[in-house]
């Protein structure tokens, strides 16, 4: 039986040694560490590469089972690719869970949806701030690359025929920027 675990912060200023420590706390012969948004579920190599390292008998160990999951469709289905490998998975802030019963699986499901409903509060707080930053007239995206003078002065000199491309290297831009202001 080989104990494997995993580890996951979601910003690259963020800390994996608290999870890290816990890991080798509970004798994780190799442990898959990694730095990305837990949004999307396609963007965890190292934890795919934990699952494919499991055999037969052996242990996935999570610090914190939200490390490895988001939504509870997502955690259904890495419980399933573990169980399909006859591994089992142990969840370290949850040690009443023997996730190896289908009650333990169960659990583990209901995690997963509180998980989730986690990610949907905070998309849904940053959607509330995004509109009420627009509403006090904040502006999104880039800053325009021509200021009111010059894409006045754009516009006077493609009314008087010269090319976008001349007047885009007058302007210091690209031509596009130029196509544009038409």
């Amino acid at each position: 039986m080989t104990i494997i675990g995993y580890a996951r912060v979601s910003t690259q200023q963020q800390n994996l040694d608290r999870q890290i420590g816990a890991l080798r706390a509970a004798k994780c012969v190799r442990i898959f560490q990694e730095k990305a948004s837990g949004k999307d579920v396609k963007g965890r190599p190292q934890l795919e590469r934990a699952i494919d390292a499991l055999g037969e008998g052996d242990v996935l160990v999570l610090a914190e089972w939200d490390r490895a999951t988001r939504s509870m469709m997502d955690g259904i289905a890495i419980m399933q690719r573990v169980h399909a490998r006859r591994a089992a998975i142990r969840v370290l802030d949850k040690p009443h869970l023997d996730l190896t019963t289908p009650i333990g699986k169960g659990f583990l499901a209901f995690l997963s949806a509180l998980a989730e409903d986690e990610r949907e509060r905070i998309n849904r707080r940053a959607n509330d701030g995004r509109a009420a930053a627009r509403k006090a007239g904040v502006r999104f995206g880039r800053r325009q690359k021509l200021n009111s003078t010059q894409r006045q002065r754009a516009r006077q000199m493609i009314a008087e025929g010269v090319p976008l491309r001349q007047v885009a290297r007058e302007m210091n831009c690209h031509h596009t920027t130029i196509s544009r202001l038409t």
